[in-house]
């Protein structure tokens, strides 16, 4: 095994990369060549016409991390109807599993701001009124590079949680970040740290035959 690497499977990293919240490690700094590793991984995704827009954007900095946390946090609360930061206010849902989620996920937003290291992916260009084919083509070019790269800190004993709550914010956070609102979308707000134990599992989901069609509909 590489020194600081699981040794997992493909299928393993593939069916075990999980969204991790109570879990991360809030203390341990996230060291930069890790972080270089993971998205020398990302770029080898595909990228539409090799046009490879994807950008990048970390966030280590204490203050900048408070003032992103707080733009998510404006719009967690009251999309999810928490009022209590610590989740314990949980609205009624049939859903056992849900709550838990939704538990975990109140968990975070109330410590984001301590996460050791923030990740805001971003492609090249706008969104607003664009065609379903520009649509495909531009989330096609970073999103799977997005999901290499969770991959590749789960192989190295990390782990995140995909989130796009910041995102009704997004002008707002991109003249925080210095991001050129104009020229590039955000795709969305990765917590990053390493992970408490690494023996995440399967998650529960419906059989796949329930949503396959062959040939037609």
């Amino acid at each position: 095994m590489n020194q600081g690497r699981l040794g997992l499977t493909a299928d393993e990293v593939l069916t075990t990369t999980r969204a991790v919240r109570k879990r991360i490690d809030f203390d341990r700094p996230v060291e930069r060549e890790v972080v270089m590793e993971c998205v020398e991984i990302a770029h080898q995704a595909p990228t539409g016409s090799n046009s490879q827009g994807w950008r990048w954007l970390f966030v280590d900095d204490p203050d900048t991390k408070a003032a992103i946390a707080d733009l998510y946090r404006a719009s967690f609360y009251p999309y999810t109807g928490i009022e209590d930061p610590a989740g314990d206010d949980l609205p009624d849902r049939e859903d056992p599993q849900g709550n838990r989620i939704l538990k975990s996920a109140a968990y975070m937003a109330q410590r984001l701001h301590e996460v050791p290291l923030m990740a805001i992916p971003c492609h090249t260009g706008r969104l607003e009124g664009a065609s379903s084919f520009q649509q495909a083509s531009a989330w096609g070019s970073i999103l799977p590079a997005v999901w290499s790269f969770l991959l590749a800190l789960r192989e190295r004993g990390l782990g995140s949680s995909w989130t796009t709550l910041h995102l009704p914010q997004e002008r707002e956070a991109a003249e925080i970040l210095g991001i050129p609102y104009d020229e590039y979308t955000q795709a969305g707000l990765f917590p990053i740290g390493y992970t408490i134990g690494t023996d995440f599992k399967q998650a529960t989901r419906l059989p796949a035959e329930q949503f396959v069609h062959w040939n037609t509909w």
